[in-house]
């Protein structure tokens, strides 16, 4: 069956924040001019949920707060497929590893062979859950993404080592947090670039989580364990 391009698809994004409390900047790169999906504009790591994502064992799970708004208007369970895709997109699209030095139990998923030959498991400890956003509709592509920030400090290996990234982002770099607004941006990065400098010294989780949702009908902002916001033109 032909996969339908219509159809909103699950999706993790990462927010990697460097140096918060000095000078905070953020990992950035540039996807491709042919993509179909945000050519030329400079975007977090992230993209879809696979389905064996589910299945992967996770050192350590997300923080219990996170877990619970991730829970909120989703299709129950999703919080490992969604945690493992956030930690898979950032390998795959950067090389880095957020993991624990860990074996894993039974047979190694394709995905994830080179990962655990470095002797890792994926951890979503450090994971914080700060955004939610739906894609319009109209697009070539939809996407319900979730946007995760997790600090720099607990990558591990060096933070400027990109030689195990795949070709999907070039020009991969650590942007200056005031500065990444200089850069062609989506409008929802923009957003949730607003939400990260606010953040920036607070290194818990929210208690809230903004969502950007797109129906046919209006855009609305809401809040995840909170009450609707004013409608968005």
């Amino acid at each position: 069956m032909a996969e339908d391009k219509s159809a909103i698809r699950d999706a993790a994004t990462v927010i990697v924040l460097r140096d918060r409390l000095s000078e905070p900047s953020i990992l950035m790169g540039q996807r491709g001019a042919k993509a179909v999906f945000m050519p030329n504009k400079f975007v977090f790591p992230g993209g879809a949920v696979d389905a064996a994502d589910a299945d992967v064992p996770l050192a350590t799970g997300l923080p219990k707060l996170c877990s619970e708004r991730l829970e909120e208007k989703s299709a129950p369970g999703m919080q490992n497929a969604l945690a493992a895709a956030a930690v898979r997109e950032l390998w795959e699209e950067t090389g880095l590893v957020l993991g624990e030095p860990n074996a894993w139990d039974g047979a190694v998923p394709d995905d994830w062979q080179e990962f655990a030959a470095m002797g890792f498991r994926p951890s979503a400890r450090a994971l914080q859950f700060v955004f939610r956003a739906v894609t319009p509709p109209g697009r070539p592509r939809r996407f319900d993404a979730r946007f995760f920030l997790v600090d720099a400090q607990v990558i591990q290996g060096d933070l400027d080592d990109f030689s195990r990234a795949s070709d999907e982002l070039s020009h991969l770099q650590w942007v200056p947090l005031n500065r990444a607004r200089e850069l062609d941006l989506p409008f929802i990065t923009e957003v949730v670039l607003a939400e990260v400098a606010a953040r920036v010294t607070n290194p818990e989780p929210p208690a809230t989580v903004p969502m950007y949702l797109h129906t046919e009908e209006q855009s609305l902002f809401l809040q995840l364990k909170g009450y609707p916001m004013p409608d968005v033109d």
